[in-house]
């Protein structure tokens, strides 16, 4: 049996932000691990001996997206009350739904659609948050190893200001990850937990402390939600009066980069928070819709970018309408213009700036998740662009056409650490 493949298409990735790789009938070799042994124009510079090879034609090949900050437990709400600001958008709806997840019947039936919408767009790795519910959470991991898509999932950890219904005192919120962390913490697994306090307004000092002992006892990454809206680090302030910033609130409860850690919006983060998060290697998930749709506002990607910030883009569904990481690119350029007509120093991000952060930088929090460099987990997407006239364009147009106006009819494969992942059951 030939456990090797080599894969022959026009191959696009970045490998650094500022330009694409294009190998046009390139090919890649991929080992048995799932993992790339080299990538080349010529089928001569690879050993193809004893590999099982597989011609994509006229096809685009790709690296798959990378969705990093994404609520499973609102796909419900995806489009719905869009015409609400942050905080009361939670209380009149996001919380509602999520009670509903005490249901293990409910939440199959919606957790399985969302990770088969995920499936449909090319999303093979995501940051998750789930409820403060085990089971649910537990059953989400668990179709998610089913499916064979990559993702940290979060039991979320809340105790005040929510409804009594999802509030989950300290002891119960330890004991419930730790019983995901002893089933799910397995080194290079593709589903693995992540400590997710949902954020400060939610969580009483002695949950964060508590939250920030988990991740430090067991080293699991972090992720929560940050600066999105003037409001939300008005109350933060009035919290958390001993911290200097909102960042310096998770920092001293040790959920700042002392591990692993990704921060949701970051639109007014400046100053001494953005100084910290570079200090402490914090990543910012960018999630341009939600930011519109809750009137949060505009975050700096460039300003993160030209401080050497590590960026990954999140669907934020259903603060986000849209669950397309491909759509996160376009919207992202889009934002950026909006920073460039306010500031013309400012420059607006390019199409590889982009896609590089949801590929190679998303990818980072992974491992070696991104590109298709040797050693690199082999998650891509096969492009079939045929109805939108490739003949007529270069291939970097026809990657840029597929961004824009493409949609999930056009992925004809995808594949998640060298695995080919199959349409996941509805």
């Amino acid at each position: 049996m030939k456990n090797k493949k080599i894969y022959k298409a026009h191959i696009i990735y970045t490998k650094e932000q500022s330009r694409f790789e294009v190998l046009e009938n390139g090919y890649v070799a991929v080992g048995a691990d799932g993992r790339v042994i080299g990538v080349a124009a010529d089928l001569a510079s690879l050993d193809s001996k004893d590999a099982e090879f597989i011609d994509f034609g006229n096809r685009l090949l790709i690296p798959a997206m990378n969705d990093m900050h994404v609520h499973a437990p609102q796909v419900h709400n995806q489009g719905v009350a869009m015409d609400l600001e942050l905080l009361p958008w939670l209380q009149n709806y996001t919380f509602p739904e999520e009670a509903k997840y005490a249901d293990i019947h409910y939440a199959e039936r919606m957790y399985r659609r969302f990770i088969h919408t995920q499936w449909l767009f090319g999303t093979m790795r995501s940051c998750v948050f789930g409820t403060v519910h085990t089971e649910s959470t537990r059953l989400l991991m668990k179709l998610y190893q089913e499916a064979g898509m990559g993702a940290m999932v979060g039991k979320v950890a809340m105790n005040r200001n929510c409804p009594e219904n999802l509030s989950e005192d300290v002891e119960a919120a330890i004991e419930g990850n730790e019983q995901l962390i002893a089933e799910f913490n397995q080194t290079d697994a593709l589903v693995r937990p992540i400590i997710t306090p949902r954020f400060v307004p939610s969580c009483t000092p002695e949950l964060l402390k508590a939250c920030g002992e988990l991740a430090s006892k067991y080293q699991l990454p972090v992720q929560s939600h940050l600066s999105e809206n003037t409001s939300e680090i008005a109350w933060v302030q009035d919290l958390e009066k001993e911290s200097t910033c909102y960042g310096d609130a998770y920092n001293r409860y040790g959920l700042f980069g002392q591990t692993p850690t990704i921060m949701a919006h970051c639109v007014w983060t400046s100053g001494e928070e953005l100084e910290m998060m570079k200090r402490n290697r914090v990543m910012v998930a960018h999630c341009p819709t939600s930011n519109f749709n809750l009137s949060s506002g505009m975050a700096p990607v460039r300003t993160f970018l030209d401080n050497g910030l590590r960026v990954g883009l999140g669907s934020d569904i259903s603060g986000g309408h849209d669950l397309c990481m491909f759509r996160m690119l376009t919207y992202a350029i889009q934002v950026s213009k909006m920073h460039y007509q306010l500031d013309h120093n400012r420059r607006f991000l390019t199409l590889s700036e982009v896609f590089w952060i949801a590929t190679k930088s998303a990818g980072s929090f992974f491992g070696k998740v991104g590109s298709f460099e040797p050693g690199y987990d082999f998650d891509a997407l096969v492009i079939d662009d045929s109805v939108l006239h490739p003949d007529e364009y270069s291939l970097l147009h026809r990657l840029e056409r597929y961004i824009y106006v493409g949609d999930d009819r056009q992925i004809v494969h995808r594949f998640c650490r060298g695995k080919e992942i199959t349409e996941p059951k509805m």
